[in-house]
């Protein structure tokens, strides 16, 4: 997403398929000043760690709305819909249980992402750089994220980093109806522009390849969308701490020769 659209959500980054929906590993923080503070946010710590399968869909769910409100979302017949809606054809509908539900934002940033609900966002920009077979590689990454519990991990990493402020079951309602406007913002935000850890990364990248080998896709995709990131520059990122485009297009590229 563009400033013009929702600076609020995201800065700009080359994301997608580098890690966007990930997991940072970094902790949460709360003042010692106040021992009711670090008790509360204790709590809410091991509420996070807790959250089951309805919390992360129902909290994905107000965090996907919340950012489609704030940004701006292709029409059912732009030429970006239209595109998005061929390239995913003969891939699953469902993950886990749960629709898998495209949309296009319209924005600079290169970016798509997954959430635990089956909401799928790509960015237009994205889109205009890469072919129909690298796209349908990024998604199928995305959705490996989702389908290997990564996508779970960082709404509870997310709900963590937000939620230690306050207690949000102490209202009596449900984890996702709890957290107010200015909180739903701030997870959302974290989700989104969280990283994964390299062994999650190579994981979904390898979901990806034995998606689009099941489905009867190119997997060669996979490798010219690494080299394209890779020539705009890894180190330029916010990606550093994630394994090398450059070799993940030649593990992907191995796999290819390996299966000939």
């Amino acid at each position: 997403m563009n400033g013009k659209y929702c600076s609020k959500w995201l800065r700009p980054a080359i994301l997608g398929m580098l890690g966007v929906v990930a997991l940072s590993g970094q902790g949460w923080g709360w003042s010692l000043g106040s021992l009711d503070g670090a008790i509360s946010a204790g709590g809410s710590a091991w509420k996070a760690a807790t959250l089951s399968d309805k919390d992360v869909k129902e909290l994905s769910d107000r965090a996907c709305a919340e950012v489609d409100q704030q940004s701006k979302i292709a029409p059912p017949n732009s030429k970006y819909t239209v595109r998005l809606q061929k390239i995913m054809k003969g891939m699953p509908s469902e993950i886990n249980g749960h629709k898998l539900q495209y949309k296009v934002y319209m924005t600079r940033d290169i970016n798509a992402w997954a959430m635990g609900n089956g909401c799928v966002r790509v960015y237009s920009a994205l889109m205009d750089m890469m072919t129909d077979d690298e796209i349908r590689g990024v998604i199928g990454h995305e959705i490996g994220h989702v389908a290997l519990g990564h996508s779970k991990k960082a709404m509870q990493t997310a709900y963590a980093a937000t939620a230690a402020r306050q207690v949000a079951s102490a209202s009596g309602n449900s984890i996702a109806t709890s957290i107010n406007s200015s909180q739903l913002g701030d997870l959302s935000e974290k989700f989104i522009n969280a990283q994964f850890s390299q062994k999650q990364e190579s994981a979904a990248d390898d979901y990806s390849f034995d998606l689009l080998t099941k489905s009867g896709f190119k997997r060669e995709g996979l490798v010219t969308a690494f080299q394209k990131l890779a020539k705009m520059g890894d180190s330029s990122s916010m990606l550093n701490s994630h394994p090398a485009s450059s070799a993940r297009a030649k593990h992907i590229q191995d796999r290819i020769d390996k299966n000939k």
